[in-house]
């Protein structure tokens, strides 16, 4: 089932976007009045965070983002199918969505691989913690990363010395999940349109196609 913007927009008017965090989203503010951010301008600040790392093509004509955990099995069950088609389609921004919902090794790992990101290793680290099983200790973390030749400790340090850029993001990417309505991972927002829950290759193929029109 796939969830459009006019969905999105019937189901919050007149209840207002519950969970958004204070300045996790840019507000527009006149003489003290808040206003609060349309579901299309939450999409687009999804799609388009600066902040948020890119794979795929990063200047495709299409992105596709992805609210996912690095402990989330049916997450890493489509990562590599998900990829593959990244690489066919050929124009594609693929921006993965850090929402690191269940529990402490979920947040380190989202900390250590977006601490990467500075080292020049925010693909390998990703696409390695991505390939382990789904549930994952500190230990785990570090030795995945250590045999993706991305030392943690170093990882660890370029994360604190950006903290405030990505404990933003991660805040941002929450703050957007609430705004959507979102219930757990893997969310894919795919053009205006968010699809819950995992996709085989059929569907993410036609929900590309879709949002290119040609369906």
């Amino acid at each position: 089932m796939s969830i459009t913007r006019r969905d999105i927009l019937a189901a919050t008017t007149g209840l207002g976007i519950s969970g958004l965090a204070t300045g996790a989203l840019l507000l527009s503010r006149r003489q003290g009045a808040s206003v609060k951010p349309t579901p299309d301008a939450v999409i687009d600040q999804a799609l388009h965070d600066p902040d948020n790392p890119v794979l795929g093509n990063q200047q495709g004509a299409l992105t596709v983002a992805e609210y996912f955990d690095y402990q989330c099995l049916y997450c890493k069950m489509g990562h590599a199918m998900l990829s593959r088609v990244v690489r066919d389609e050929g124009d594609i921004r693929l921006v993965m969505k850090d929402w690191p919902i269940l529990g402490a090794p979920s947040v380190l790992a989202s900390q250590l691989v977006l601490g990467a990101v500075s080292m020049g290793r925010y693909h390998q680290a990703h696409d390695a913690l991505m390939a382990t099983d789904a549930r994952l200790s500190q230990d785990q973390i570090h030795e995945v990363l250590n045999a993706a030749g991305i030392d943690p400790g170093t990882a660890l340090t370029a994360y604190r010395a950006e903290r405030d850029r990505w404990d933003g993001l991660l805040s941002r990417n929450s703050a957007q999940a609430a705004g959507l309505g979102l219930g757990g991972t893997p969310v894919f927002v795919i053009g205006g349109t968010v699809y819950p829950g995992a996709m085989d290759e059929n569907r993410l193929r036609r929900a590309i196609a879709e949002a290119r029109g040609q369906i």
